[in-house]
């Protein structure tokens, strides 16, 4: 019995330092702390009003059922397999929104994945490209939003399957997954090509839905841009690597810019679903950033993404 009782307490003892290490290393501001803004020039809200399109938020996080796209009263639904998401207001609304933050706090949800109250904000939100954007373009990002309508009225609230509704547990992805900071030029390449890098990974987080994921909902990194079954369960995501068979190998730039421009592809088909939705934000970008996209996507090596469904996946 006292070898049994000597057991147990080692157990619990272990247990509880085992769980005491989990917390200290899951907390926000050690796991995933965000860059200090610190003092900052005056807001560029041309900057802003582009990052507002590259980025897609009216796409997420307009109300839905109207076409102003500068309502930003939240409620979007995104399903997956943990769950539903429900897509914040983030108008600058001071009860319901975003009106009553700072730019440290826009800054440490957009870059770290951290809400005001020092949460941990569930991946569903593409912090993990937009941790590439720089502080000063999301302070300019956050001053443009700003200067659009509050809206009232507060989205409902997640619903997540146990465990994922324990939000600490995302201080454990991100151990595992989250990674990196604002993006530095690579001096070896183009300006164009560093332009292109920048808006396709960071505020146009591509990656986000045109990757094949893992079982906790992480990219898989070798199939990244390959292509894969819709976060959302609705179909099938095109490989937008240079795989010629099934992906952007025998596109042309000038052919990807003009799909960003106007949804139409070298066949003269168009676009639908979501991605009709990314074209609207794209369109409303410059010939030369449409251009620079092309040209990083061009530069994407072939890879062969996961195995279609017969039957075309949706």
């Amino acid at each position: 019995m006292l070898l049994l009782r000597r057991l147990l307490v080692t157990l619990v003892v272990l247990a509880a330092i085992g769980l005491g290490g989990f917390w200290l290393l899951t907390d926000p501001r050690i796991v995933s702390p965000a860059p200090e803004v610190g003092a900052l020039p005056a807001a560029d809200l041309d900057n802003g009003k582009l990052l507002f399109a590259a980025g897609g938020c009216a796409s997420c996080h307009a109300t839905p059922g109207q076409e102003d796209r500068t309502k930003l009263g939240g409620g979007l639904a995104l399903t997956s397999a943990f769950g539903t998401f429900h897509a914040p207001n983030i108008s600058p609304h001071t009860r319901d929104g975003i009106g009553n933050w700072g730019v440290q706090d826009f800054v440490d949800a957009m870059a770290a994945g951290v809400g005001r109250q020092g949460e941990h904000l569930y991946p569903a939100f593409p912090y993990t490209s937009y941790r590439l954007i720089p502080p000063k373009a999301l302070a300019d990002l956050f001053a443009y939003i700003r200067t659009l309508p509050p809206i009232e009225g507060k989205a409902a609230a997640h619903e997540l399957r146990f465990p994922f509704n324990i939000r600490r547990l995302v201080g454990g992805w991100k151990l595992l997954f989250f990674q990196g900071g604002s993006f530095q030029p690579d001096p070896t390449k183009s300006e164009a090509w560093n332009r292109g890098f920048y808006l396709v990974n960071g505020p146009g987080h591509c990656a986000e839905c045109h990757s094949n994921r893992n079982a906790l909902g992480a990219i898989v990194q070798a199939t990244r841009f390959a292509g894969g079954p819709d976060p959302e369960g609705k179909g099938w995501v095109p490989n937008i690597t240079q795989d010629e068979a099934n992906g952007l190998g025998k596109w042309s730039k000038d052919e990807i810019a003009e799909l960003l421009k106007t949804g139409f592809t070298p066949s003269f088909d168009s676009v639908g679903g979501s991605m009709a939705d990314v074209v609207r934000n794209t369109a409303q970008l410059s010939d030369a950033d449409r251009a620079a996209m092309a040209e990083y996507l061009k530069s994407l090596p072939a890879v062969q993404g996961p195995a279609r469904p017969r039957g075309g996946g949706g």
